[in-house]
């Protein structure tokens, strides 16, 4: 493995889809820019345009919008392995509807939407990568609509416990609470009534 590479976690989730050989793989590490964000810090904020994606080595993220009656809606959580961006604002270069937040200390390497274009003439196996990755957020973000006109409370609250285990007891009440769209103290009842 090439020592730039600052994490097996990446390795190991490109692994999973796509086979790189050192070089393509240090080119594309190459093009990764490390990245350190604190609790409660902003790597995009609602209104800027995306300029990176950003891949979490440790850590834990959170995008979100914010309404106008200053609610957090969370879309989705990002722990280690996962990527994270406004995936619109990303690609079109249109102000952002989501903001992304470190929930904890997060260790990142970003990926400029330019080097991620040359990337793909580059290295096309990245392009299958992405698009694997791509494919996977458009089900998540399908299941999650569903859940939310189908599903309980109880029932989307029993559907992130699978999803996120680790986060389960890890992040406050309030963050899961928003995600499955209920108020911290319903959540409370709910928990309680285990």
């Amino acid at each position: 493995m090439p020592a730039s590479i600052p994490h097996d976690t990446l390795v190991a989730n490109l692994s999973r889809h796509i086979s790189l050989s050192e070089d393509e793989l240090a080119l594309f590490c190459a093009r990764l820019r490390p990245h350190k964000v604190k609790r409660k810090e902003f790597l995009l904020r609602q209104g800027e345009i995306a300029r990176d994606s950003a891949f979490v080595v440790s850590g834990c993220m959170k995008a979100y919008a914010t309404d106008t009656n200053g609610f957090e809606h969370i879309l989705r959580f990002a722990t280690p392995g996962w990527w994270v961006s406004d995936l619109s604002s990303f690609i079109t270069k249109r102000q952002s509807q989501l903001a992304v937040e470190a929930v904890r200390d997060t260790q990142l390497l970003l990926l400029s939407r330019s080097d991620q274009l040359e990337l793909f003439d580059k290295i096309p196996k990245l392009e299958r990568y992405f698009r694997i990755l791509m494919e996977n957020a458009l089900v998540t973000t399908q299941m999650r609509l569903m859940d939310n006109m189908t599903l309980t409370a109880r029932e989307r609250y029993q559907r992130f416990c699978r999803m996120y285990p680790e986060l389960v007891n890890e992040i406050p009440l309030k963050l899961i609470a928003s995600f499955i769209g209920v108020t911290p103290e319903f959540l409370s009842r709910i928990r309680a009534a285990k």
